[in-house]
């Protein structure tokens, strides 16, 4: 499954572009999928940005390790990009563009340290869990509907309902 999709508003007008890199992993299990819950009782996938000239797969492995404390894992095969446009929420002349790189991702065992978050992973205390993907898209869409709903359910039920159709 290799899969292309842009999310973006609609009218978005802009005089300059910044972008940013991100690596998910999708991690399938005999008890589902590996997703991070949070706060707000929605899910997404492990992962995050990838820093300065870092290799995208050591990128993957050390947010898994950090969202999940799953620390042996191993990156398989690219399954698709989800590419978000917005308006820069500091700046209203740049547009934002993230670019969401997905990879189907293998636990070698599932030996697991603390996890190691930061900011807002942190305020919205960030949980793995391994949950049927049906469910997950549930309750992300349940999340969706609530004010303050975090602007990745939209990403990642699209990603979701994807592995479910493959």
């Amino acid at each position: 499954m290799i899969f292309t999709i842009v999310f973006e508003e609609e009218g978005l007008k802009y005089h300059s572009l910044k972008t940013r890199e991100a690596v998910r992993a999708v991690i399938l299990g005999e008890n589902g999928i590996l997703l991070v819950r949070s706060n707000r009782s929605d899910y997404k996938f492990p992962g995050g940005g990838v820093k300065g000239n870092e290799d995208w797969h050591d990128a993957l492995l050390r947010e898994v390790a950090e969202e999940t404390g799953y620390i042996h894992a191993a990156v398989k095969n690219k399954l698709g990009t989800v590419i978000e446009r917005k308006i820069d929420e500091f700046d209203d002349t740049v547009l934002f563009q993230m670019n969401s790189h997905y990879y189907l991702c293998e636990l070698i065992d599932h030996q697991q340290l603390d996890q190691q978050l930061e900011g807002y992973e942190i305020t919205q205390e960030f949980s793995p869990e391994w949950v049927a993907i049906e469910e997950a898209i549930a309750r992300n869409e349940a999340a969706a509907k609530l004010n303050g709903a975090n602007r990745w359910i939209r990403r990642e039920n699209f990603v979701l309902n994807a592995l479910l159709e493959q």
